[in-house]
């Protein structure tokens, strides 16, 4: 029997990926993940929102160095949860405080905890590449909680299994962050001894890197100081960012970027690496785990079958609206998403899908996850993002065309999984909700089911 899980539940953010639907997979013996895409904005908000159950507070109270895992929750705990006013937030950036990283330690692990719970299944997190910033200190924070893969798309992550390994240590780490007009490479430095752990022996958990190239698939394993675990191959069905198609500048009649038989990864030359791999978009049914075996992968990643679970985050409101939806229309949008990849956006009434609505709302960047990094003339790191205020963006030296069609994806996301923050007009932001193209393997089904349906679903058990 293989030692490798057959279903990799997907890592989506924010928060639909919660500790809730993780824990339902492990249970049911499957690899469950959490999604680290601004987790320490959640964990701020749940314990703003009252933390009704005190699965936050009780998880803080586990963390190892006990006056920071507390400090958390002097700082966001708010008593009467019917205040949810404008939610003041520090943003991750290439030099953080020792407060912030402290905000972004103690969220994922509280995470993984919360995930760890109760049984011994295992459990993973996702991060993406593109958001470099939170990596360093989250990644420790999942090694607190004993987490047992981590996951990392969106990106070349080549420096992240051996900043992994060293973590594992405690030793310090560095990493190397993308920022515009640099004229040398910027690191990012972590530091874990000031924590004073030590004498903790933390595990070493497997690294998968997400990928949909095979050229990516040999640079990380030839030209990584530490080569990954496995690779989770993500097609363009995905839900979620998908990756740039190879081929730039082609669009269909909807607008969307055309992918073609360069985007497709040649599992025989894969092979040649002597990995595992799991294979991801559209793959989230029995036939499709069926297919992934008998192409030689270890199984499947999936994503949107998973997300409308009841454990799942996504609000109850969004959940209902997809579920007795007779169909979808799924959009791959390439200028939603500050980041540059295309989007994959559904077309659901009082998302932000609506352009009426998109129109209307006020750009901010309050949350700060997808701002990108660049040098000023005078040497310092100043910080945009297209989705901003479009006058804001151009002053700090950003091109006007850039900030077309962009959405503010921290905060629709956030929206998406309940917790809205509330705009300047006095409304709170409205929620985007992405998913695969595969969305009909969920309106079939009744509102309510559960992450383990789905895992004795896809294996037959």
């Amino acid at each position: 029997m293989s030692s490798y899980p057959l279903i990799i539940q997907g890592g989506m953010g924010i928060a639909v990926s919660s500790y809730h639907l993780a824990k339902a997979v492990s249970m049911a013996g499957q690899l469950g993940v959490v999604s680290g895409t601004a987790i320490d904005a959640v964990m701020a908000m749940r314990l703003h929102y009252g933390d009704i159950l005190g699965n936050v507070r009780r998880s803080l109270n586990n963390f190892p160095v006990k006056e920071i895992g507390q400090q958390m929750i002097d700082k966001f705990y708010n008593t009467n949860n019917k205040i949810k006013q404008m939610f003041k937030f520090t943003m991750p950036s290439l030099n953080m405080s020792q407060e912030k990283e402290n905000e972004i330690v103690t969220a994922n692990f509280s995470e993984i905890f919360l995930a760890k719970e109760g049984h011994k299944g295992i459990v993973g997190i996702n991060f993406l590449e593109k958001i470099q910033f939170p990596n360093l200190a989250g990644i420790y924070g999942a090694l607190l909680a004993g987490i047992d893969y981590i996951i990392m798309g969106a990106g070349i992550p080549k420096e992240i299994p051996a900043v992994i390994e060293k973590l594992t240590r405690h030793e310090k780490v560095e990493y190397t962050c993308n920022v515009e007009n640099a004229k040398e490479p910027k690191k990012m430095v972590f530091d874990p001894s000031r924590f004073g752990l030590s004498n903790l022996k933390l595990k070493c958990p497997k690294f998968l890197a997400i990928i949909s190239s095979n050229i990516l698939a040999a640079t990380l394993m030839k030209k990584s100081p530490v080569s990954p675990d496995g690779f989770i191959i993500e097609g363009h069905q995905a839900g979620g960012h998908n990756a740039p198609p190879r081929v730039s500048g082609v669009f269909n009649e909807n607008g969307e970027p055309l992918y073609g038989e360069k985007d497709i990864v040649d599992l025989e030359k894969l092979k040649e690496l002597n990995v595992p791999f799991w294979l991801a978009g559209s793959y989230g049914t029995k036939e499709g785990l069926k297919k992934a075996l008998a192409a030689g992968a270890a199984g499947i990643q999936a994503g949107t079958v998973f997300a409308f679970t009841k454990e799942a985050g996504f609000t109850d409101d969004i959940k209902q609206k997809v579920i007795s939806s007779d169909s979808i229309n799924i959009k791959t949008d390439p200028l939603a998403s500050p980041t540059g990849f295309p989007f994959k956006v559904a077309d659901i009434a009082g998302s932000l899908s609506d352009n009426e609505i998109y129109n209307k709302r006020q750009r901010v960047c309050n949350l700060g996850y997808l701002r990108t990094a660049y040098e000023k003339d005078d040497g310092s790191i100043g910080y945009r993002c297209a989705a901003e205020p479009v006058e804001m963006y151009v002053k700090k030296g950003g091109r006007e065309e850039n900030t077309r069609g962009r959405k503010c994806l921290c905060n629709a996301l956030m929206a998406a999984a309940g917790f809205p923050l509330t705009c300047k007009s006095g409304e709170e932001e409205k929620p985007l909700i992405t998913m695969g193209d595969d969305y009909k393997s969920v309106i079939s089904r009744p509102y309510g089911y559960s992450a383990e349906d789905v895992v004795k679903e896809i294996t037959g058990m």
